[in-house]
């Protein structure tokens, strides 16, 4: 007998958000000198940044209090590197984020969120306190010290794209206009360190904020769009692959004018996904080789012009390698290269040449070829029949509303979504290039800062959960309501299918008894498709905090996508 689904409700008395953060509307620079933590402030505010996440220590904690008395939020996580994960979602969704933790102990347990938000391109500023200047005489062995005190700064220098320890009050103003600066055009983390006892340290001089203006190369601009022109009004068949740059740039209506204008067709990577509505006539789906949809791959590889704009190609995006470009055919623009066939143009930025694209004489519009739409075929199943992915994803999608952005985890989680219709742009956040697991709960609680109207429908695997779950208690303290979807086939099902062996087994979690512990939410124990309709109609409308849908798979059952993969490689081989 199909068991019911089980739901469980408890409240809290919650901490009032506003309480949390302290006094809120007092700028951090009025009535006072111009120092190096209430100029950092500003900066921050300059460029749209409203909440910092992180957690206090002591290395930090005089910058702590100026964070508390400024308008700037302070959203305080369970651990290090779940405040970079959701500072990570912060910037994806609202342009810039940041994260402020204490020195080497908070510092080096961001390291892991930080490298993602590196690899895919996500600006957010990691601020970590340090010993004072003072304090460092004589070599003495503080707390928190590895091998030297300029061992933390050495180690991000790797993941971030600018760096600078912010001790010398003569140059300290302008290290934070050139990392925040260097943050905002190549979307990519920075990191500070900003000495204890330089917190208060005043401008030696009147410091005014500094910007400069990235030079490009006009000439290799118009030689490069006069080839792609040429090659777009011969082309019979053109295609767009529209990628992470173009959500990161916010250049979705460059990319819009240009397909729609010429009638082109337009797919995007996975790490791309919801760079566009999915429901616009033109999109045609993921691109991901043979993960992908057939007619998607077939029109895309059957390309004369594969027009691949802000497109990193990893092995993920190209369907752990399966995917057929011929670079001959392909205009292949980033902001970091342009590449048009094989000739290389230098000092073109992507905004400038896409915008270019959209002015450029294309020739006349040809008649559209447009693959048939062929949905894969929605799961037949009685209310008694047990969930499976199939099911589980074919549900999830009949329901999403414009008002919903899914956060995917790594694993099926991330290659079932891939088959999900978003229904407005960057509404899908995923780790789909540096496959982080446990990024998906943190990253919920930083798209509802960033955007409180949106409600994040979380897919995470039953490992992934078990890595990060606890940020579930931020969610609960700032009254957040996300969907929580645990796929609960009791240990790591994509690695399974690579390699299977007991070591790829976890311990099984009542998921859906969460609520119990942490005070507050819903919790559902889903076995049945039944349970399924039942568990998601009540998180739909219960509005006033979490819900969590324990949501239990066979340990062998895989997506319709990772199938797609299997059937492929294995004809391959």
């Amino acid at each position: 007998m199909a068991r019911k689904a089980t739901a469980m409700k408890t409240s809290a008395t919650k901490e009032s958000p506003a309480k949390a953060v302290g006094a809120r509307g007092k700028a951090a620079t009025n009535g006072s000198a111009q120092t190096i933590g209430n100029y950092l402030i500003q900066r921050l505010q300059d460029y749209g940044v409203r909440d910092v996440f992180g957690i206090p220590g002591d290395f930090v904690l005089g910058f702590y209090d100026m964070l508390q008395n400024s308008p700037i939020r302070v959203i305080g996580c369970t651990r290090e590197d779940n405040a970079g994960y959701a500072a990570d979602a912060y910037a994806r969704v609202h342009g810039m984020g940041a994260v402020c933790v204490t020195y080497c102990v908070g510092g080096l347990s961001l390291c892991n969120s930080i490298a993602g938000a590196f690899a895919e391109k996500s600006p957010v500023v990691v601020i970590t306190g340090s010993p004072g200047i003072g304090e460092r005489h004589n070599d003495p062995l503080l707390h928190h010290r590895v091998r030297d005190f300029n061992t933390q700064q050495q180690v991000f220098e790797k993941i971030t794209i600018a760096n600078a320890a912010l001790e010398d009050p003569l140059t300290a103003f302008r290290e934070i206009d050139r990392c925040l600066e260097a943050c905002a055009r190549y979307k990519r983390p920075v990191f500070l360190e900003l000495p204890r006892d330089r917190v208060h340290s005043p401008a030696l001089y009147p410091h005014t904020p500094t910007r400069t203006t990235p030079e490009g190369d006009p000439e290799a601009l118009q030689a490069a769009l006069s080839e792609a022109a040429e090659r777009i009004a011969a082309a019979e068949n053109p295609v767009i692959i529209a990628g992470v740059e173009i959500h990161r740039f916010g250049l979705q209506a460059q990319v819009l004018k240009l397909a729609e204008d010429r009638q082109i067709p337009m797919a995007a990577t996975l790490l791309g996904k919801s760079v566009v509505s999915e429901r616009h006539p033109l999109y045609l789906g993921v691109y991901e080789g043979a993960m992908g949809r057939q007619s998607v791959t077939e029109t895309v590889e059957g390309s004369d012009c594969v027009i691949l704009l802000g497109a990193f190609m990893t092995d993920i995006n190209l369907g752990i390698y399966t995917a057929k470009l011929d670079v001959g055919r392909c205009i292949y623009a980033t902001s970091e290269k342009l590449r048009i066939g094989h000739h290389h143009f230098q000092g073109v930025g992507l905004e400038e040449f896409l915008t270019g694209l959209t002015q450029a004489d294309l020739g006349k519009k040809k008649k559209l070829k447009l693959p048939p739409k062929k949905s894969e075929p929605v799961a037949k199943a009685s209310p008694s029949d047990p969930v499976t992915i199939k099911s589980l994803f074919d549900h999830m999608n009949s329901i999403l509303d414009d008002d919903m952005v899914v956060v995917a985890d790594v694993g099926d989680s991330l290659f079932a979504s891939s088959d999900l219709t978003i229904h407005k742009h960057t509404e899908f956040l995923s780790p789909a290039y540096y496959t982080s697991m446990g990024f998906a709960i943190p990253a919920s609680v930083g798209v509802q800062v960033a955007n409180r109207k949106l409600r994040p429908i979380v897919f995470v695997g039953d490992g992934a959960f078990q890595m990060t779950c606890m940020e579930l208690s931020t969610a609960v303290r700032y009254d957040f309501n996300p969907i929580i979807v645990v796929l609960n086939n009791k240990g790591y099902t994509t690695e399974r299918f690579i390699l299977d062996g007991e070591f790829n087994n976890i311990l099984n979690w009542n998921y859906h008894r969460m609520p119990d512990l942490l005070g507050a939410g819903w919790g559902f124990e889903v076995h049945t498709v039944g349970d399924l309709h039942q568990s998601m109609k009540a998180a739909m409308a219960s509005q006033d905090a979490f819900t969590i849908l324990n949501v239990h798979l066979d340990p062998y059952d895989t997506s319709p996508a990772l199938k797609r993969l299997g059937e492929r490689m294995g004809k391959n081989v």
